[in-house]
């Protein structure tokens, strides 16, 4: 295939929706896309996610998510309605099974019936695509706020037909995010020209007067990632996806822990992401940013489990995140009862209620953690144009082979995996090893300088154990991995 960032014709979209239509025979009942784009307009306000996340942005408040699936109809509906009715979600998601994510649609079939038999779920998701228009629009209908598709799919192509035409408004992922982190095997070529469909897709719905909101995943790994490495895939697939059409984005960012980077972080996405939209011609596009509670290990004891919960609340809502990603008491042991993932949002939103009048005042320290990531992001994304001779979709692929730009700990064959993160001794998530990312030296300097201090603190020298100590840190009680 011949990837370039250039905006795909209606019939080049149209061609290929044949084929993606008659990949499960569910495809069939959104053949006709008027139909969908009827439906979506028939929409109430309150049900478009765009707008919800635009008030909130306006408002300065920040609102509250969690990720949710479960196998069958009935079940998922009155997970979402709990979460909804007593956590007090104000977005709510279907969190899409693995087996789906990989568009095996036999298997999760089997999963379906497997969880009727047994009388629960069996799989860790909601197999939306096996279930089809008309169950996905009974979800849309059977609660009161906006609803977004999750997942982590490489190839989410008949997943997004499905689920736009029965009423979701907003989709989840991107061609990088949803490969370098989730697939080992996967071309960065194929995931980024089958998102250019998604968004095509979604392109292709505004210019028809339906507004779906995107969101790239920002966690990625979720493993001390470094703000300039987060920042940068969320600016491209944001190119990638204006490019298409798509006009509503919102960027997300995981966090890392330390209170000012956090807030820097949260702030230069916003800033930057208009910056470079605007840089190549991508004029009325909306930005917003969602803040994703702590994705590495978590404590096993329900209490220790809420105060990083509740840590995460308070940097969204210091970080003025348009929406927080909640986690739960059970994060460390698996997938949460309905219960405890109540119990996550109503901790975050005492939190939120608390803090949203507050902010973080613009100190020495946060401006110069803002100028870092300012410095280092741009380095990434120019280095990015400059190898892909002015496209990003080429300057994408060709950078991860040049390493110049590295996803820690991603699985993926196609990420060099030469960097390593560790925290600082304040907690800051810094660069023992900086791989072939194109930094000059100040910046490198800057990294080492950092680290060391940490180093000269603990009585060691910085190495790769402390990378080691860092990952396992918060899930035994600290954010920096001290040695005993």
């Amino acid at each position: 295939m011949d990837l370039v960032n250039k905006k795909w014709s209606v019939d080049k979209l149209m061609s290929i929706r044949k084929e993606v239509l008659a990949t499960w025979h569910t495809g069939k009942d959104v053949e006709d896309i008027e139909e969908g784009i009827k439906y979506q307009k028939s929409l109430p306000k309150n049900k478009i996610f765009a707008a919800k996340l635009l008030e909130a942005k306006e408002k300065g408040i920040t609102l509250v998510q969690p990720r949710a699936g479960v196998a069958l109809v009935n079940e998922h509906i009155a997970l979402l309605q709990y979460l909804q009715n007593e956590g007090g979600a104000d977005l709510l998601p279907s969190t899409i099974d693995s087996y789906t994510r990989q568009n095996r649609y036999e298997e999760a079939q089997k999963g379906i019936e497997e969880s009727i038999k047994s009388g629960r779920s069996l799989l860790n998701g909601f197999p939306a695509v096996n279930h089809g228009l008309e169950n996905c629009r009974r979800v849309v209908e059977s609660v009161n706020v906006p609803v977004q598709v999750r997942h982590g799919t490489p190839d989410a192509r008949l997943l997004a037909e499905i689920t736009l035409a029965a009423g979701f408004t907003d989709y989840e992922g991107g061609g990088i995010s949803y490969n370098i982190p989730y697939a080992k095997n996967v071309s960065l070529e194929k995931t980024i020209y089958d998102w250019q469909y998604v968004d095509r897709l979604i392109g292709f719905y505004y210019e028809n007067g339906v507004i779906i909101n995107r969101e790239p995943f920002g966690p990625l790994t979720g493993t001390l990632v470094p703000p300039c490495i987060s920042h940068a895939v969320a600016i491209v697939e944001a190119i990638l996806a204006a490019e298409q059409g798509v006009h509503y984005l919102t960027l997300g960012y995981g966090q890392c822990g330390n209170l000012i980077q956090d807030v820097a972080a949260l702030q230069t996405l916003q800033e930057l992401s208009e910056e470079y939209l605007q840089k190549f011609g991508y004029e009325n596009r909306h930005i917003t940013t969602v803040f994703h509670q702590w994705m590495g290990g978590f404590p096993q004891d329900e209490a220790k489990a809420f105060g990083v919960i509740s840590w995460g609340a308070a940097t969204a809502t210091l970080g003025k995140a348009t929406k927080v990603i909640v986690k739960t008491p059970h994060e460390a042991m698996g997938i949460p009862t309905k219960e405890a993932n109540a119990q996550g949002l109503k901790a975050t939103k005492q939190l939120v209620n608390m803090l949203k009048d507050q902010t973080i005042p613009l100190s020495k320290e946060l401006e110069e953690e803002k100028e870092i990531i300012k410095k280092e992001t741009r380095a990434i994304l120019d280095a990015i144009f400059k190898i892909g001779e002015g496209d990003f979709a080429k300057g994408i692929v060709r950078g991860f082979e040049a390493g110049i730009i590295d996803i820690p700990f991603a699985p993926s064959r196609y990420n060099a995996g030469r960097i390593l993160p560790a925290r600082d001794n304040n907690g800051a998530i810094r660069l023992l090893d900086a791989g072939d990312l194109p930094f000059d030296k100040e910046i490198l300097e800057y990294h080492k300088k950092k680290i060391q201090e940490r180093g000269d603190a603990e009585g060691r020298e910085p190495s790769f154990q402390m990378v080691i100590d860092d990952i396992y840190a918060i899930g035994k009680g600290m954010l920096v991995g001290r040695p005993n």
